[in-house]
């Protein structure tokens, strides 16, 4: 039976996974409102939190493709009709996932105090990052695992557990937010910064429990280990090292931007990390219909249905415009009270206001890239998503970045460098899908 491309069976899709979606940087958005306004040493806990979160961020971003890889393998058998072909496949690729993890885990604990430093964090900020980052840290293998398992729902067309265990971690991490960091009195001792770290690791603790639940009374997975290596596992593994080069280089521009941002004075990392959430918040709410795209892809790819890729295609980019537009909308009328949700120091909210309108203009066209690339994920295109981050970054990004540097833009030149940088994986995502799919709706 051929896949259903209405505006239903998006949506369906779409608003799960942006509810799903909007939870993570909304984890991150509680710990900066939070930690912002916290009486003791509050721009100093601010800047802390963006370095170490901009960290976190990039490991679980690298190891974290495994997920639109197993969404996309098991979508394009299920479209094809031979889901029983790949049940063993999952448990594997988390075995693998959460190894990795463990590893990287263990090598970064023991030189942590190094790589903040090459983040220009020091002095007081550098101690907070150092306490904050040995408490999260070990929620990292949780967070892979959450990951993998969204990957398999998504795979099978089911966006709403994710989106169930992903509330539910949003939920307790704001509640312990409050309870840890500023305490409760007669129960519990202010613990501030890290405070917001414990109210992260229990939350991402449970998520993983409740996924582990899920997929085992939800699914006919089985998270048991089981030989022989599937044959699929190869591809997937390559489809994972290829989003992995690609997360690297779109962390390098993230990380970048922090190491500037730091160097530029304790306000303007406070402020950018303001710009930053607020960036990564709009990104996951438009990204919604990039999951969708990434399902139900997969399965038209399996199906060879090459007219309802197309269709679909126009439709989810069409309504990922329409969410941009909603959210620039929202945002100018509430321009100056978002600064002041994460901040009450004015040097902060001042760099923070300077900026902001650039990442409003750029939200359309972060629409395109993100609803394209999900497409792409779902395709198994992830050698030309690799290809297009490294061109992005390394001939877009960094060279604006630096331009700025020296013309003495400030933060204002590290969100050009953003603007551009999102022009050219837009860019190139519209021209690579018509070239490649528009021929082949001719002999579909």
């Amino acid at each position: 039976m051929k896949t259903a491309i209405s505006f239903k069976s998006i949506n369906a899709l779409a608003i799960p996974a942006t509810i799903a979606g909007i939870a993570e940087p909304i984890l991150s958005i509680t710990d900066t409102a939070i930690v912002g306004n916290i009486p003791v040493d509050g721009l100093e806990s601010l800047a802390a939190a963006g370095i170490v979160g901009s960290f976190l961020s990039m490991l679980i971003w690298v190891l974290g493709q495994t997920r639109s890889a197993i969404s996309a393998i098991i979508s394009q058998y299920l479209g094809a009709g031979k889901l029983e072909e790949v049940k063993t496949l999952p448990a594997q690729a988390i075995y693998l996932n959460i190894a990795l993890s463990i590893l990287i885990l263990l090598s970064t604990i023991f030189v942590i105090k190094e790589i903040f430093e090459l983040l220009n964090a020091s002095g007081k900020i550098l101690d907070y990052c150092i306490s904050y980052y040995s408490i999260r840290v070990w929620g990292f293998p949780l967070t892979l695992f959450v990951f993998a398992v969204m990957g398999i729902f998504r795979g099978l067309q089911n966006t709403y557990w994710p989106m169930v265990i992903a509330i539910t971690g949003a939920l307790l991490n704001v509640l312990l937010d409050f309870a840890f960091v500023y305490g409760i009195e007669g129960f519990i001792e202010p613990m501030y910064l890290e405070g917001a770290a414990w109210a992260s690791l229990l939350s991402q603790g449970v998520m993983a429990l409740m996924a582990f639940y899920l997929l085992w009374t939800k699914t006919d997975i089985s998270l048991a280990l089981k030989f022989p290596l599937h044959p699929a596992l190869g591809r997937l593994v390559l489809m994972s090292l290829n989003l992995f080069v690609r997360a690297i280089a779109l962390n390098t521009a993230l990380i970048l931007a922090v190491r500037e941002a730091a160097a530029l004075g304790d306000k303007y990392i406070g402020a950018h990390t303001i710009a930053l959430n607020l960036w990564l918040f709009s990104a996951f709410f438009i990204d919604g219909y990039g999951a969708a795209g990434n399902i139900m892809g997969g399965k038209l790819f399996g199906e060879r249905n090459y007219d309802g890729l197309w269709v679909l295609a126009k439709k989810i980019t069409t309504y990922g415009l329409y969410v941009s537009i909603f959210i620039m909308l929202m945002a100018t009328i509430f321009y100056k009270p978002l600064g002041s949700l994460f901040s009450n120091e004015s040097l902060v909210l001042s760099a923070f206001y300077g900026v902001f309108y650039i990442i409003i203009l750029g939200l359309p066209i972060n629409s395109i890239a993100f609803v394209l690339d999900g497409v792409f994920k779902g395709l198994g295109e992830m050698k030309y998503l690799r290809n297009t981050l490294l061109a992005a970054t390394f001939l877009g990004f960094v060279p604006t970045l630096f331009l700025g540097k020296y013309l003495n833009w400030g933060l204002t030149g590290i969100w050009l460098a953003f603007t551009v940088w999102m022009l050219i994986r837009g860019g190139t995502l519209v021209w690579k899908f018509r070239s490649k799919f528009k021929p082949l709706l001719q002999n579909s």
